[in-house]
């Protein structure tokens, strides 16, 4: 996988940060001889408005929430790798005649205008993965190009650095959550598998065949849109909206079912998704759906999604193949934190590869 930006590498304490729009989520990992363990996590909730479409909109909120988290979680590790989403980060597939990678960068900034949607490559930081040469033309590879200006890649290395630590990587959610399916899962090469990552004001789209993502997508929509609904019905709170969300409905003598109906904007979208993918590829369907975000808690998700996608759907679980401490970690909280901890995870194992 890639980044955006890659800075000087440091020692190998990195933690991983993933900036929501609702919750900023740390995880840190260790490397044993018997694999990964999972050695710190911790959240803690961000204001609403703090995080907009992927632009920060109140740096020194967000600056006093990541010191938070690092003095909740007691992180020690001086390097954090983080990650973008959203529509401010554009992803794009395109085919090349075979080069090497030096070449390639060269001929994607001369020709810049053709492959990202920006006025000056000099405001623009960028970065590629050569995925494998194409099926039908074996002189061409194909290659997935993800960038993002600079001043949005630099708002968040600078409210992250403003708290003491040094940001080694950017990434892009999407691989991140690429990254943890890679290291946790070991579906057929033939399978085609979507991973859904249902946020707050977010969901992200990445289907990947035999490792290798095919099609990625960010939709402008999220649980948040299922907790003002409530909110709305209800007339109570956001907060109490969106603990009534994850706790279903049924305590409050309503059917399970309108719950549900709630999440039908955003099934809608990723029908569309599937859809398009289906309709310019010559990949299988999709086989299987590994969902995550915060909305993967919500009663009856799993049930819902098999129904409308017609096949199989389960929560995505970061740590697998990672172990963790049951004196530190109780099993039924590491299921708990898995659907929003998948980004952090991902980070966290991209950078030990990379240092």
């Amino acid at each position: 996988m890639f980044s955006i930006k890659n800075l000087l590498p440091g020692s190998r304490e990195i933690a991983g940060l993933d900036i929501g729009s609702s919750i900023i989520k740390l995880v840190e990992l260790r490397y044993a001889s018997g694999g990964y363990i999972l050695h710190k996590f911790a959240q803690v909730p961000l204001e609403r408005g703090v995080i907009e479409s992927g632009l920060i909109k109140d740096h020194d909120a967000l600056v006093r929430k990541i010191k938070e988290l690092f003095e909740v979680s007691r992180c020690g590790a001086g390097n954090i790798a983080t990650a973008l989403s959203g529509h401010v980060v554009m992803i794009k597939k395109s085919g090349f005649r075979k080069m090497e990678e030096e070449e390639l960068r060269d001929f994607i900034i001369d020709e810049a205008g053709e492959y990202m949607p920006f006025d000056d490559i000099q405001n623009v930081h960028f970065d590629f993965h050569i995925c494998s040469e194409m099926e039908l033309n074996p002189d061409q590879m194909e290659v997935i190009i993800a960038a993002a200006k600079k001043d949005v890649t630099e708002s968040y290395v600078y409210a992250i650095e403003e708290t003491g630590r040094k940001v080694t990587i950017i990434d892009v959610d999407s691989f991140a959550l690429e990254t943890a399916y890679e290291e946790n899962y070991d579906f057929d090469a033939d399978d085609t598998i979507a991973m859904v990552n249902i946020g707050a004001s977010m969901t992200n789209i990445n289907i990947v065949k035999d490792e290798e993502s095919v099609f990625t997508r960010n939709i402008l929509l999220g649980g948040d849109s299922i907790t003002e609904a409530l909110q709305k019905k209800l007339d109570v709170s956001f907060e109490e909206a969106e603990t009534i969300k994850l706790e279903g409905l049924d305590k409050y003598n309503d059917a399970q079912e309108e719950l549900l109906s709630y999440l039908e904007p955003i099934f809608l979208e990723i029908g569309r998704s599937f859809d398009y993918f289906s309709s310019t590829t010559t990949e299988s369907n999709i086989r299987h759906i590994l969902v995550s975000g915060g909305c993967a808690r919500i009663p009856g998700i799993v049930e819902a999604m098999r129904e409308r996608f017609l096949c199989e759907v389960e929560i995505f679980d970061p740590f697998k193949n990672i172990a963790f401490d049951k004196n530190v970690f109780s099993p039924s909280y590491i299921k708990n934190i898995g659907p929003v901890a998948a980004v952090g995870v991902g980070l966290a194992l991209r950078e030990i590869e990379n240092i």
